[in-house]
């Protein structure tokens, strides 16, 4: 028998506090397999035991919602009858690690979770942030996992439609890589994980056990050192191909009303997802290791119970279904095996040849899980920066080409045209919009996707970065023409038990808490990554907001793209101020990261989201873009190489510096093109609405003008934006 000592307690991520409290709760010293699941169970990973304060403080309700955070996935009603399940998990550790499998299992664990809940996916999507790109791992870093999300998304056969890839040194050390799953279910047909009925067969569905992600829960919980190569074995290895086979025994299954509750096994594997089915419904559960199905011989009870092996489920089942189900899966080459039973003892207990390796009260060991209330620290304010004080550049024409050919700011057509991001046959509207569009088959409904952080500006002020991540992923969904329904949370921060740290992510918490209550866009999953850094250096704060809108008719949406020569282009919204403290402008143009970021005004982002969305859904306008990194120009020169179409702009009698009127990142402003007629009527609508509205000038011809400050070829726009991601992951691009 193995010897429980402190430096064993140590490496399971446990502190002493916390071993002593597992002595008082079982009352004796733990097998090396019960030490190894109650690591598994109390890590920050699964526990939440640094964040379930704050996250509690988060709106999870409302009318549209069906089942909010606490399930493997939220689902929102969509009407007709049918409901969108969706959440966004992390896998930022195993993909420093092992990028490509550590981007594809997490593609495969966040497809897992939307379809454990009886939902077919539809779309995924993923938020990326790499380390500088001229450090040594960086373009093996994003190589790996750019391949790895679509080797495992073209291979299962969801369409990959939208995202976010940024640069930062802070990201050198321990990169992120967030993934987003999108499914339709019927609204009347969702799957819990809830046990209920004792006696009920415990059933293993899918692939086989083996060693890989052993203790992968664990090591994502803990922060790097230089050691970081030995954690590759905590990595999983995924099969797409095996995930499809389960996808539609599974969903063959759920239609032939034989499952209880079922639950992915994901983090932790064996161990978690058997003792949240049998925890929340207040029963016990029974296992015997001997007749789980394994890929390696000799496995242990504690590698078989920590395994993250892939693709793989734990159903509890009706027993007279048993026979009819176990069809269904040798039907689909996949293994089903009887693991165990549901008990009335409250117990979790776990045979192992002969031998009973655990036996733990079951409901202790979710709910009596450590929960820290860690000291923090108020984030400091920053000083305020005027824009008359922010020096312009020396030509306006080479500060936008510079901006729009950096590495935060040019195509990021090279990530995304390695993703199938048609197959299904309804993407309507593709990457490199505001947000992706997909029809949902059956109706003339369509859903808007996105995903959206600006970790700059929750660096600067993480109350402020957290309304905006929030601000701006239904700014992209207004931007189409939808109505946000809800959102899903990915809050990457560096190690909690810092008070500055712990400051960062209450301060963001409280923003995106904030923002969703106002915008009406309640938080239904989520998921919190802690201690991203190395030898202690964090990561920028990244609270990334996944979020999913409706658009009732699906002709009705908007895309970027300049089309009608003569449209008029107006700019509708905030009243601008030209705001430039942690603007695009500072950093690429002044090499400057200073100032507070822009202040969020969320009564004006939902006047705003709300008026430019009905505009839309009217058929008023015929594009629309949201102005976000890099300001006005931006948006514009974005628009302009999406249509292939220029314009002649003048800018508006604002009393701004000119530098600052148009590289300003004011929030809570749209440019949307309309034919001439319907100018007078749309300003006037909007100002009756409180909002600033103004012509900018007219779409047509070969240049983007702005007259009295810069012109340049679209082609020359567009080369210079496509120009740096192929060429730096070609080896031959500036670094």
């Amino acid at each position: 028998m193995t010897e429980i000592t402190p430096q064993l307690v140590a490496d399971h991520g446990l502190t002493p506090d916390e071993y002593q409290k597992i002595l008082d709760l079982i009352g004796r010293t733990p097998t090396l397999t019960e030490l190894g699941i109650f690591s598994a169970m109390w890590n920050e990973h699964c526990s939440y035991k640094s964040s379930k304060k704050w996250l509690r403080t988060l709106p999870t309700d409302g009318p549209q919602v069906i089942q909010g955070p606490g399930e493997n996935a939220g689902v929102v009603d969509i009407g007709d009858g049918l409901a969108v399940v969706f959440k966004m998990e992390s896998h930022n550790h195993p993909s420093f690690i092992e990028p490509y499998q550590g981007a594809a299992t997490g593609v495969g664990g966040i497809l897992r979770d939307v379809f454990t809940m009886g939902a077919r996916p539809v779309a995924a999507l993923n938020a990326l942030r790499f380390g500088s790109p001229d450090h040594e791992k960086t373009r093996h870093l994003v190589a790996g996992v750019v391949s790895g999300i679509g080797g495992y998304g073209n291979s299962f056969g969801v369409p990959t439609v939208g995202g976010e890839v940024n640069f930062h040194p802070r990201y050198n050390g321990n990169i992120l890589v967030n993934a987003m799953a999108v499914g339709i279910a019927r609204a009347d047909e969702i799957f819990y994980a809830k046990a209920t009925g004792v006696g009920n067969p415990v059933v293993y569905l899918g692939s086989k056990t083996g060693r890989d992600g052993v203790g992968g829960a664990t090591m994502a919980s803990a922060e790097f050192d230089d050691r970081i190569e030995e954690k590759r074995p905590t990595v999983q290895v995924g099969d797409p191909f095996s995930e499809k086979l389960l996808l539609e025994a599974c969903l063959e299954l759920m239609a032939s009303d034989s499952v209880i509750a079922i639950q992915d096994m994901g983090a932790a594997g064996l161990t978690c997802s058997a003792v949240e089915m049998g925890a929340k419904g207040d029963l016990g559960v029974a296992l015997d290791l001997g007749k789980v199905p394994c890929r390696e011989d000799g496995m242990t009870a504690y590698e078989m119970m920590l395994s993250e092996s892939q693709e793989r489920m734990l159903m509890v089942l009706k027993p007279d279904k048993r026979v009819e189900a176990e069809a269904i899966f040798t039907k689909w080459g996949l293994d089903f095996a009887v693991v165990g039973e549901t008990t009335d003892t409250l117990r979790f207990v776990v045979d192992h040849g002969g031998q009973t390796v655990a036996n733990l009260p079951i409901k202790e060991l979710g709910d009596e899980a450590p929960e820290y209330d860690r000291p923090f620290t108020e984030p400091p304010v920053r000083e305020a920066l005027a824009a008359e004080d922010v020096e312009a550049p020396d030509a306006l024409d080479d500060a936008l080409l510079k901006i729009l050919g950096a590495p935060d700011m040019c195509s990021r057509r090279w990530v995304w045209e390695q993703y199938d991001h048609i197959i299904q046959g309804n993407t309507l509207v593709r990457p490199g919009g505001d947000a992706a569009v997909i029809r949902i088959d059956g109706t003339e409904k369509a859903l808007a996707l996105t995903v959206d952080v600006t970790p700059r500006y929750c660096e600067a002020d993480p109350f402020e970065g957290g309304k905006q991540a929030v601000a701006e992923a239904c700014r992209n969904l207004w931007a189409t023409g939808a109505t946000p329904l809800a959102i899903t949370d990915n809050l990457n921060f560096g190690n909690p038990e810092r008070p500055d740290i712990m400051g960062q992510f209450v301060a963001a918490v409280r923003g995106v808490g904030e923002a969703s209550r106002v915008l009406s866009a309640p938080v239904v999953s989520g998921n919190v990554s802690l201690y991203n850094e190395t030898n202690g250096q964090a990561i920028l704060p990244t609270p990334a907001i996944g979020a999913v809108g409706l658009i009732k008719d699906v002709a009705a949406h908007a895309t970027i793209a300049f089309k009608d020569n003569s449209d008029a282009i107006l700019v509708i919204g905030a009243p601008p101020t030209g705001h430039l403290g942690q603007s695009i402008y500072l950093r690429e143009i002044l090499g400057r990261e200073d100032g507070p970021p822009p202040p969020v005004d969320l009564d004006a982002e939902k006047r705003a989201g709300a008026f430019v969305a009905d505009l839309i859904q009217r058929g008023r306008v015929n594009a629309c873009h949201d102005v976000s990194d890099g300001g006005l120009v931006v948006a514009l020169a974005e628009m302009a190489i999406a249509g292939d179409v220029g314009a002649i702009c003048e800018l508006p009698d604002d009393g701004l510096p000119p530098h600052a009127a148009l590289f300003g990142e004011d929030q809570a402003r749209y440019v949307v093109t309309t034919p001439p007629v319907r100018v007078d009527s749309i300003i006037a609508r909007a100002e009756a609405d409180g909002l600033f509205a103004a012509w900018l000038g007219t779409v047509g011809g070969e240049r983007l003008t702005v007259e009295g400050h810069l012109s340049i070829s679209v082609a020359r726009l567009r080369e210079t934006h496509e120009r740096w991601f192929p060429a730096y992951m070609a080896g031959s691009g500036s670094e």
